[in-house]
This record gives structure tokens, sequence and C-alpha cells, in this order.
């Protein structure tokens, strides 16, 4: 099977997260509830965690927000980034609370002297920074020299931001250059990791739903991935938080960069299908959700491809006549099983192998 090549860039610390150089690539979330809310957040980030997430993101828009991550980031397993916007000084309380990054926007945090000071909050308080660049928020300047947002308009606010923390000798930094324009952000991610050697952090932001989100999330982070570009990744879905998270593994499993939990391989069916096939891999999927070491299943319908396909899995079934499905070991078929007791069988095997 043919590797992707990763594009060599700096490694930095989230908290005790390292992104970048030779790291996994990391899969990251966001909150969603009123982050002064303790309870309600640290459950969230509690079931991000659980399925998966390696940094996760509270938005920090007031006081009580930037305040209330003391109590979060001492309760949670994962570090914390706090996301500002506008208010710098909020940033400066955040690195107080126990923020393990910064997420700030160059095109309205203000100017040298304000990022000046959050570089040294962060320096005291051993946070790194993201530098945000989101094609919806660029600087007027940018917009009144390109026209309109742009990949050359957000890689060219990204190295100016860049370069002001170099200038106060801060490193420990990513950036990211979002857009919901899904080929804009191609090309930007491209020209920034051409012209620089940091970190990146990648997303399609404002993607959608869960379906559409997905699959512009897909194509964008997926076809970055394949040209070894991105180091950690965020899949933004207007979908429950632990969504996020789950497709991000699977745009890694897809490329074989990492692989978290149980991987079904399965055919879309056809009349040839020897036993309900769909109903069969939605019962899987949950009842080995809990499942954190990387497996292979293969749940094919009959014998064009079914052989095939289980021959490169843990454990694979393959649909047969009158309700005799093989069931596949190690890529050898071991026994045949009727088709209600499928779900049970591969569950046992699964479970049995990682226990």
């Amino acid at each position: 099977m043919e590797k992707i090549m990763r594009r060599k860039s700096r490694k930095i610390m989230v908290g005790n997260v390292a992104v970048g150089g030779d790291a996994p690539i990391t899969v990251q979330s966001m909150t969603n509830s009123l982050t002064a809310d303790v309870k309600a957040t640290v459950e969230q980030i509690r079931r991000q965690a659980a399925v998966g997430c390696d940094i996760t993101r509270c938005s920090c828009p007031d006081e009580a927000s930037a305040k209330a991550l003391k109590e979060i980031t001492k309760a949670v397993s994962i570090p914390v980034v706090a996301d500002i916007h506008f208010d710098y000084r909020l940033g400066l309380l955040a690195a107080d609370n126990g923020a393990a990054c910064l997420r700030i926007n160059p095109g309205n945090i203000g100017g040298a002297d304000r990022v000046k000071e959050v570089v040294k909050a962060a320096k005291a308080n051993g946070c790194s920074i993201r530098i945000g660049v989101n094609g919806g928020s660029l600087d007027k300047r940018l917009l009144e020299k390109y026209g309109e947002p742009t990949a050359d308009a957000m890689v060219e606010s990204a190295l100016e931001q860049a370069k002001m923390l170099e200038d106060n000798d801060f490193f420990e930094f990513k950036i990211s250059v979002k857009s919901s324009d899904t080929l804009m952000m191609i090309n930007a991610y491209q020209k920034l990791a051409a012209a620089s050697d940091y970190p990146l952090h990648l997303g399609v932001t404002e993607a959608g739903g869960l379906r559409a989100g997905t699959v512009r999330s897909s194509i964008g982070i997926g076809s970055l991935l394949m040209s070894g570009i991105g180091d950690t990744l965020r899949v933004s879905l207007t979908a429950d938080v632990e969504e996020e998270v789950k497709a991000g593994y699977e745009i890694l499993k897809a490329l074989d960069l990492r692989h978290r939990g149980v991987r079904i391989i399965s055919c879309p069916t056809c009349a040839r299908r020897g036993y309900d096939v769909q109903k069969t891999v939605e019962e899987l999927e949950k009842r080995l959700a809990h499942i954190t070491k990387p497996l292979t299943l293969a749940v094919m319908g009959c014998v064009v491809n079914g052989p095939g396909e289980s021959a490169h899995a843990d454990f694979g079934v393959c649909g047969g006549k009158g309700g005799d499905n093989m069931i596949f070991i190690g890529g050898k078929p071991a026994n045949k099983v009727k088709s209600e007791n499928i779900v049970d069988e591969l569950v046992r095997l699964v479970e049995e192998k990682v226990s």
C-alpha cells in the first residue's frame, strides 16, 4: 500500500499534545455550550474525548467564559483552546485561567501592541497560539487590496501575523486559513504550505450539516492530506459535537494516516445479497462504537467481492444462499452463521480480540 509523505513542519505543543513534525495528525472539535456553563461544557468535552477528540476549543466571548476555563480545564482530560475575538484582554484572561492554546484572528484582534500583550500572556502561561485566518473576517486593508476574500489575501494575512509572533520571539504557533469556499481553502493551504514550515490546522469553515458538511470537509481536508499537507484538523459541522470527531477519524482512516476503532468495509448491496447488509452495518456501528483498538471488519453481501475484501480484514462475513453466510477470521473462512446471528457473532469476535 502506498504511503502519503507528509510535509515537514515544526512541532509545537498544545498542552500535552504534540502538533506537527512527526506527531500523529490530531483530531479537534469545539464545544457549542455556553462556556460560562461549566457543567454543560465539561459534559460536552468528555463526550468528545470519549470518541477520540485530541484537542477541543471553547469560545470565550466574555469575561465569565474566560474565567470559567479555570474549572473546565481541571475537570477534563484533553487540552482546551480558548477562541478569542475582538477583545484581546479575554486572551490574557484565558491564558491565566488554564487555556492550553489561544486562537486569535488577525482580522479582528487588533494591532501589533495587542498581539504583543497576547504573546506575553502565552509565554507566561505556557500556551501555544493558533493564528486563525478566516475568509469571512479578513482585515479591511487586505480586502481593499484584493477586492474580495482570496487565497492570496488569506496567506498574506497569515504570514503577516506569523511575523508579528516571531518578532516577539514566539514560535509555538500553528496556522489555519479556513474558508467556506472549499476550492479557495485548498488553494490557500497549498500556498501557505509552500511558503512556510508552520504546522497547519486544516478545516473548511461553516461547512454545513452532517451530510453536506462531511462531504465538503472530506474533499477539502482530504485533498490536502493526500498531498502531505496538514498536522491537525477539525471537521466543522452543524451537528452533535461527537460527529465532528468521528468524521475526522473517518477521513484519516480513508487515507491510512491514523486509525482508531473499527473500520467497517461494506458493500452498497444489490439483489445478490444473502442478508440485510444495511441493517447489519447499522447495528454493528452502534454495538462496536466503544471499541478504540484499530480493527477492520468486512461486511459483504455476496461471494462476488466478499471473499476478496474479507481476505484483507481482521474479521468478515460473506453472504451465502439460504441464510448460510461465511464468517472470515484473519482473512480465512472459519465457519457459517445464520443471518439473524451475524451481528452477535461479529461483535463477539471483535470483543474477544480486544479484551
